[in-house]
């Protein structure tokens, strides 16, 4: 998956209250952007408005203006958590991870049990080979009453613990995500993934079935459609979804792996 797909696609609100101001989120991906709301200290809104612009720039994939306005917003309030926190984001997207760990260490430092905070930063670990550290991080965040997404903190934490191969503890995870928010999309897609690979045909449908018709019929959702009919023997289905992969998104990285075959990567 591209950095851009992994920034507008699916998958997260880097909910972040300030002391004595409101901030909202958006998720992208894995992580949750902030989006500021206005506040009464001239410094402090500074750095709400340049972090809201760096967000927004941050969505669009504009990288180098987005860590521009951050620097601006911790320039402006060096305690605004938030901007320290995209600023790790920004980071993290375009592969300084010695400054992204330093970025989220500040933001954290400040704001030790901001829950969208604590899962960006279990979502960089995560991406960094270190899969079991973020664990802690993502049940931290989900464990706060006052987060407004655990579900997606318990997703994230089950889809590092697959990364490693802890089947278990990557389903206890998974299911308690879908608990959590059971119309996500994406935790029942990676449900669906998951019995796959386990070769449990029969319940990666029943996920699969699960999922709205704008998800299967993606490219990973066909991929994945046709691979759990093929392991259900159920040939025409296979063949029907084949074709509409081919057909739909012939420059897909699916449809590439569908040429080769490879249908147990």
């Amino acid at each position: 998956m591209s950095a851009r797909s992994r920034r507008v696609l699916v998958a997260m609100l880097l909910a972040a209250l300030a002391a004595g101001c409101k901030t909202t989120t958006t998720t992208v991906a894995g992580v949750e952007v902030p989006v500021a709301a206005k506040s009464e200290a001239d410094p402090r809104k500074r750095a709400e408005i340049r972090t809201d612009l760096a967000s927004s720039y941050y969505r669009d994939g504009r990288l180098g203006v987005a860590l521009e306005e951050a620097q601006r917003a911790v320039q402006s309030d060096s305690r605004y958590a938030p901007a320290h926190g995209l600023l790790g984001l920004i980071y993290m997207e375009i592969g300084d991870r010695s400054e992204a760990e330093a970025s989220f260490a500040r933001a954290l430092r400040l704001e030790p049990e901001n829950s969208g905070i604590l899962n960006n930063y279990g979502w960089f670990l995560c991406q960094s080979g270190r899969e079991r550290e973020s664990v802690e991080y993502f049940q931290r965040a989900a464990a706060n009453r006052l987060y407004a997404t655990p579900a997606l903190a318990m997703r994230n934490a089950g889809v590092c613990l697959l990364k490693i191969n802890d089947v278990e503890g990557g389903e206890r995870a998974l299911r308690r995500a879908l608990e959590l928010d059971a119309s996500d999309p994406v935790t029942k897609f990676e449900l669906a993934r998951m019995y796959l690979r386990r070769n449990q045909p029969e319940r990666a449908n029943f996920y699969y079935g699960l999922l709205d018709p704008v998800s299967r019929a993606s490219a990973p959702g066909l991929w994945l459609g046709l691979r759990i009919a093929r392991a259900n023997g159920d040939i025409r289905r296979e063949r029907e979804l084949a074709g509409q992969l081919r057909e739909r998104f012939p420059d897909s990285a699916e449809a590439a792996a569908l040429r080769r075959g490879a249908f147990d990567e």
